[in-house]
């Protein structure tokens, strides 16, 4: 029993996560894959197998091709907005000026607020607050709600979703820019390189791996886009800002199709999957 300890005492530290792994995370995603071609109500145990049929009612679903389309532009949005805003601020505070330390804090505070919470307080601003404004200054197009039309809810479901997720990439983006030996920057600079040569030629090499740790995140972010919608829209105003997350939650717990939603679930996943391999595969090729 020592002889097998010493020689597999690796094994024996991994195999409880191992187990826990497994339990909730491989056995339900493969109950789910089983229960997308069955009719299943959740309410029963009865249900009848479909094979594909699921998936064939996905094609022809208007609601799930709406949220196809608003879960595109979102996590579009997201990749584009996490990743640019979050260099232009890490250049910013990368810079040696007085109270970069405060700002930096001030910049990451975002991320650790909840974002039912964060959600929750923007509903009260873009319903009350802004046509408040709107009626004190007599400006016309601020009286009315974002919330209460189909672009200016997107617009504030973007906002809001950016507002809080850039948090995390500036701190990414900040440590790969520190992480570049100052020896580097001080050649180029001797050299005559200007600061967009600097940029292009040797801080953007370093932060590909931050690049596409943020992809992966802002990616995962808009794709299963679920709580901070639910707060702030419900999915509204006429399915406009539905996601695929909460398109699942609504057939699964408001229509009782947990075999559908399960379909749509798993085809969610099998996208996410195909698109971060692409992306590390791609990412490799870039990195210093």
């Amino acid at each position: 029993m020592r002889q097998f300890l010493n020689k597999y005492w690796g094994w024996t530290l991994l195999i409880i996560p191992l187990i826990l792994q497994a339990i909730f995370f491989y056995f339900p995603m493969f109950q789910g894959a089983f229960y997308s071609m069955t009719d299943w109500t959740g309410l029963t145990y009865n249900f009848d197998f479909v094979g594909l049929n699921n998936y064939k009612i996905l094609m022809t679903d208007g609601k799930f091709m709406a949220a196809i389309g608003f879960t595109i532009v979102l996590t579009i949005a997201l990749i584009i907005g996490e990743i640019v805003i979050g260099i232009l601020v890490a250049r910013a505070l990368n810079a040696k000026l007085k109270g970069t330390t405060f700002f930096r804090a001030w910049f990451f505070f975002p991320a650790v607020l909840s974002g039912l919470t964060v959600s929750l307080i923007f509903k009260q601003v873009f319903n009350y607050g802004i046509p408040a404004i709107g009626n004190a200054l007599g400006i016309e197009f601020l009286k009315t709600s974002l919330l209460g039309t189909n672009a200016g809810a997107i617009f504030a479901v973007i906002f809001v979703l950016l507002w809080q997720g850039v948090a995390m990439p500036i701190i990414l983006f900040l440590s790969g820019l520190q992480s570049i030996p100052a020896e580097i920057i001080e050649a180029a600079t001797i050299d005559g390189a200007s600061s967009k040569q600097t940029f292009w030629y040797i801080e953007l090499p370093y932060l590909i791996p931050s690049i596409t740790m943020v992809f992966i995140m802002a990616l995962k972010a808009g794709l299963t886009a679920f709580d901070q919608i639910f707060a702030l829209t419900g999915g509204g105003p006429n399915d406009a800002t539905t996601s695929l997350g909460l398109l699942v939650y609504n057939y699964a717990f408001k229509s009782n199709q947990y075999g559908y939603a399960n379909a749509i679930a798993l085809v969610l996943f099998v996208i996410i999957g195909i698109i971060s391999i692409l992306q590390i595969k791609l990412s490799k090729k870039f990195e210093v």
